[in-house]
């Protein structure tokens, strides 16, 4: 009799497996940057293609060759600060000391979030008297989906950190930018490793074989009539069901990040990479864009965090850019 032998499938790398409670990525840590600059952008996912590049390093087997990779398309409206956040050092962590709003607010942001009716002038003079004791500042941003491919008029809120080393600089820094828009190419550079935050596809309540891969019964070790089940879910001791036992439950949407992706291009006209009629489930690029290395969690028009990479390669990326495919658009 042959041997049944199947390579396992499902990642065993994230557990337990929750549902994300919002769709839009939030940061929990930065890279280290000496001077006041935003830390982070958003976009929204397009798509994927291939795109041409000469191999520019001297030591790689395909030097001077054109290589095809595959990449990711994001739409990178600009950003707009829309208040500040100063953190002070609490108890138990980084308490909010409190938020300066900007006084040009856009007025959709209404039904994402409870905004103040007037600006309190009484909250800049706060910060400015306890500059000694505030630990970080961030930025309180929406997206612009009005500028992007997409029908949806709300706009997406997000929260930012802001680098530098000095508290007073970085004050003035966020005074300057608040309300104003913020795009993409004075955040991120070209061939540098990024980080991309974001929530992967939905996939609902699923079973533990497509959950977590697991084999099912035979013919003759079915219990009941059922095969897609697991035979165990526990010992007599410890008598009780362990975390790490496959079982039923939500699959997809979670929330996943992603390490040195390389910044292939940054463009500022979709002109050059939108196909014929548009994308596939999103439509037409008309401002800035990314387009990243490899594949990127999520469907499209999903959000997407991205931000300098925490844990930078020491290798450096040496490529140009010889063309964009516009013919293999797909809405992945």
């Amino acid at each position: 009799m042959s041997k049944y032998h199947k390579p396992r499938a499902g990642s065993k790398a994230f557990s337990p497996r929750k549902r994300a409670k919002k769709e839009a990525p939030s940061f929990s840590a930065y890279p280290k940057v000496d001077e006041p600059a935003l830390i982070g952008f958003a976009a929204y996912k397009v798509g994927m293609t291939h795109i041409m590049v000469k191999d520019l390093d001297k030591n790689s087997p395909a030097s001077g060759l054109d290589v095809m990779v595959p990449v990711t398309i994001l739409d990178a409206p600009p950003l707009v600060p829309f208040a500040i956040r100063a953190y002070i050092q609490g108890y138990g962590g980084l308490d909010v000391l409190t938020d300066v709003f900007s006084d040009k607010i856009d007025k959709s942001l209404a039904k994402k979030m409870s905004l103040p009716k007037a600006v309190n002038p009484e909250h800049a003079k706060l910060i400015e008297s306890n500059l000694e004791n505030i630990v970080r500042f961030t930025l309180l941003v929406h997206t612009q989906p009005k500028k992007a491919g997409l029908s949806k008029k709300t706009p997406d809120v997000m929260e930012l950190g802001v680098g530098g080393t000095d508290v007073k600089a970085q004050w003035e820094y966020c005074k300057g930018i608040l309300g104003k828009e913020i795009r993409v190419s004075e955040v991120l550079n070209e061939a540098s490793p990024v980080d991309v935050i974001a929530v992967t596809k939905g996939k609902g309540f699923q079973g533990p074989v497509k959950r977590w891969g697991i084999k099912m019964q035979k013919r003759k070790h079915k219990r009941g009539g059922h095969s897609r089940h697991i035979g165990c879910i526990g010992p007599w001791n410890p008598s009780m069901v362990r975390w790490f036992v496959p079982q039923a439950g939500q699959m997809g949407y979670h929330n996943r990040t992603e390490y040195n992706k390389v910044l292939m291009k940054l463009g500022e006209n979709g002109d050059g990479i939108n196909p014929d009629g548009g994308f596939i489930g999103y439509g037409l690029v008309s401002g800035d864009y990314l387009l990243l290395k490899g594949s990127v969690p999520g469907p499209s028009k999903r959000l997407i965090g991205i931000r300098p990479a925490i844990r930078p390669p020491t290798k450096e990326h040496k490529f140009s850019v010889e063309s964009v495919s516009t013919s293999s658009m797909q809405g992945l």
